[in-house]
């Protein structure tokens, strides 16, 4: 099972892009995507068919929005938190897909301090809440998405320069740290603890083609699904490109034993 999350930053403006990469270069079976900036009427549904997935979309017209397309089906669907307030960015999506719950995060950019701040670091706190619905002892669950804060020095390019900008304050970092303390394990570090690879690089001045950029997209499992990573990389071809113009991040893409194997 390949799974990848994939903030695309307009799904309908990165169509081609996106098409391209999964039928030519990297068959995926389960991809979760954020920021698809689209309402549910306007996901390309017929283009996602063509590919062998089912969709489920929620979505908000020109911001924010989550996708999870599947070549399995889905045995469920949860289309946000169910609380009006959290509710009202369209921010997180779950399925549950061949036993596994996979919940599709996509969190908030924020700022450098006020409502936008505050409103980041509270929906962490409550996606922490959340999930204590699951038991991440035995439950195989995987969290994914673009939580839009690098966790160390290692995880952005200019740790002095970028320390306390948006993404690498010490509260969001607390913050995100908190949330993982619930049981979940950020496969990407546990599989390459030493390795520099960012997943997001801003289109200013060439940034992706000097590395100048932060990881802050993630694949976190409980201790069951982390047991049957076979591997988990960032995968570049989305991402340098001229064309079909690229989304400012990469995919993140996990392959993941079968149950039966193990």
């Amino acid at each position: 099972m390949k799974i990848a999350t994939f903030n695309v930053n307009s799904i309908n403006a990165r169509l081609e892009l996106v098409k391209r990469w999964l039928s030519e270069k990297n068959p995926i079976d389960i991809l979760c995507l954020q920021e698809i900036k689209c309402e549910e009427n306007r996901f390309p549904f017929k283009d996602f068919e063509e590919l062998g997935f089912q969709c489920a979309v929620f979505g908000q017209k020109a911001y924010n929005g989550v996708a999870i397309c599947s070549k399995y089906g889905f045995e469920e669907v949860q289309k946000g938190f169910g609380d009006p307030f959290w509710d009202g960015q369209k921010r997180f999506i779950q399925a549950k897909i061949n036993g596994t719950h996979f919940c599709n995060v996509y969190a908030p950019h924020g700022d450098f301090d006020g409502e936008k701040h505050i409103y980041k670091l509270q929906f962490f706190k409550h996606l922490k809440e959340y999930m204590t619905q699951f038991d991440l002892k035995k439950e195989n669950i995987v969290v994914v998405g673009d939580m839009n804060v690098a966790r160390e020095d290692i995880d952005v390019w200019d740790a002095e320069l970028l320390r306390n900008t948006i993404g690498f304050m010490d509260d969001e970092r607390e913050a995100f740290e908190d949330f993982l303390s619930i049981g979940l394990v950020d496969l990407f570090r546990e599989c390459h603890p030493d390795t520099k690879q960012f997943t997001w690089w801003d289109y200013k001045n060439g940034a992706v083609w000097r590395d100048e950029g932060m990881r802050i997209d993630y694949i976190l499992t409980s201790p069951a699904m982390k047991e049957r990573c076979e591997s988990i990389e960032v995968d570049m071809w989305t991402r340098k490109r001229r064309s079909p113009t690229p989304s400012d991040h990469a995919p993140v893409v996990g392959v993941f034993r079968d149950q039966k194997k193990l």
